[in-house]
């Protein structure tokens, strides 16, 4: 009997088998987008054990345990990473169906050459060879990039970063980018966190912020930094996008209001959310960068265990539909000022694929090829058939060949196998519609799709 984990893995056909081993399996990887930590990098930091590698920040893995019945001591509590790790293995044979059994038995298998099924029983095994392997010179997090043939990491910045941790990787073989996250200049729901962040700023500029255009002038400065460090992308965590005709007028007087410590109303708050993306929006236009918005997740759901135990601990969910309108209005806005960005549009909720696909289609003009994305599945729908979904979706009414294909929006450093997973799905979606003779079997065609899909179209986008 063969291992689960094999060379065909995912390929459930022969012109399957060949695109991928032929033209996919090779190609290096551009992470454009992700939460790794470049100060984990700069230190070339070693984990204690396997058990800190897969479980310190996984929330996944967490939502995992818990619907299993794992006490939350296990997840994000003080027990020992030997005894979540237990916990973890005893979790993973229900996690059958669920991407999270595949990417468990990737990693296993691509960075310590362990293809056994992870079990109970056989966990103490598992976690001292892993641990082990962790601990030689080689497995630190530069290492492990290494091993996957990383060519570029995207992080995720916010602009008061000094991005010294990016400075001392300059001279690193894999390219450590920065990217321009301003989502706090939008969260104005806390009135305490939106002023203290400001009052952040504040410091990191030398400048008093106490109106919108020193705030504005502020957030550009901070902008040519990043573009100076080597940034080339900005990233927008929305629950969706924001319009009002008048916000012009309206935002000013609602940053005096939000920092006098007076909370917006709806439509004041609609205002500065559309001011401030709109002025963001622009800075990334002016220097050329791709301006990438994650839309959709409602986040924090959980009351009781956001006040425990805080964020990104894997209490987030899918929102209702997005606003269409109120995105047409926004990309029309910077369209018709020729302030329109190289964008990526991320949608989380499947419902909506067709209109994303649709509305990025509005705003293509020629002056780049799949200058307007429909970004790849993300999150929840980061999985077999939320991939196979958004390949068919984009096929019939974008271009699929000019997709630039997957990311890993991972705060994990054993996440890369991700990226064959993708590869091997979007192979396996692609042979079978040659199989169907939907494609043509025309191997120059289908070695520039996969090659493209894989690795080059991302290459060329961004210009790294």
């Amino acid at each position: 009997m063969g291992h689960f984990i094999n060379e065909d893995f995912a390929l459930e056909g022969k012109k399957a088998r060949q695109l991928y081993h032929d033209y996919a399996s090779q190609l290096p990887i551009i992470d454009f987008h992700c939460h790794l930590s470049p100060a984990m990098i700069a230190e070339d930091y070693h984990f204690q054990d396997l058990g800190e590698a897969w479980l310190a920040g996984d929330h996944y893995k967490w939502r995992a345990m818990r619907t299993h019945g794992v006490n939350e001591d296990y997840c994000t509590g003080e027990k020992s990473y030997r005894e979540k790790f237990q916990k973890w293995a005893e979790t993973v044979p229900y996690t059958l169906g669920n991407p999270l059994y595949h990417w468990t038995h990737l990693e296993l298998a691509r960075y310590f050459g362990i293809f056994d099924l992870l079990s109970p029983a056989n966990a103490g095994m598992i976690f001292d060879k892993a641990s082990a392997m962790l601990t030689g010179e080689d497995m630190g997090t530069r290492g492990l990039l290494q091993m996957m043939k990383v060519e570029v990491v995207g992080t995720t910045d916010d602009p008061v970063d000094s991005l010294e941790h990016h400075q001392a990787l300059k001279d690193f073989s894999i390219k450590i980018r920065p990217t321009f996250r301003p989502d706090n200049v939008i969260k104005t729901e806390v009135l305490d966190e939106f002023n203290a962040y400001i009052t952040r700023l504040e410091q990191v500029s030398g400048k008093t912020i106490n109106n919108l255009d020193t705030l504005v002038e502020v957030l550009d400065e901070r902008h040519a930094y990043f573009d100076s460090m080597g940034c080339r992308a900005s990233d927008h965590g929305l629950s969706r996008m924001y319009y009002v005709a008048d916000f012009v007028s309206k935002a000013p007087k609602a940053f005096e209001k939000i920092r006098s410590g007076k909370a917006l109303d709806v439509d004041e708050n609609e205002a500065y959310c559309t001011y401030m993306m709109y002025e963001l929006c622009k800075m990334n236009h002016k220097r050329g960068w791709v301006q990438q918005f994650h839309l959709g997740a409602i986040r924090n759901n959980n009351t009781r265990i956001f006040r425990n135990v805080g964020l990104d601990t894997g209490h987030d969910s899918i929102g209702n539909n997005q606003d269409s309108y109120r995105m047409s209005r926004f990309l029309d806005l910077l369209d018709n000022e020729d302030k329109l960005a190289k964008s990526i549009l991320y949608n989380l909720n499947p419902a909506d694929n067709e209109m994303f696909i649709t509305m990025v289609g509005n705003f293509q003009d020629g002056s780049v090829a799949g200058k307007m994305q429909y970004g790849a599945a993300w999150w929840f729908l980061d999985q077999k058939a939320g991939m196979e979904k958004h390949l068919k979706d984009l096929s019939v009414l974008g271009l699929l060949s000019h997709f630039v294909g997957m990311v890993t929006d991972s705060r994990s450093f054993l996440s890369y196998p991700r990226h064959e997973y993708f590869r091997r799905i979007v192979c396996n979606y692609i042979g079978g519609e040659v199989e169907k003779g939907l494609i043509p079997n025309d191997d120059s065609l289908l070695k520039e799709l996969i090659e493209r899909v894989s690795y080059r179209n991302a290459a060329e986008y961004f210009g790294f």
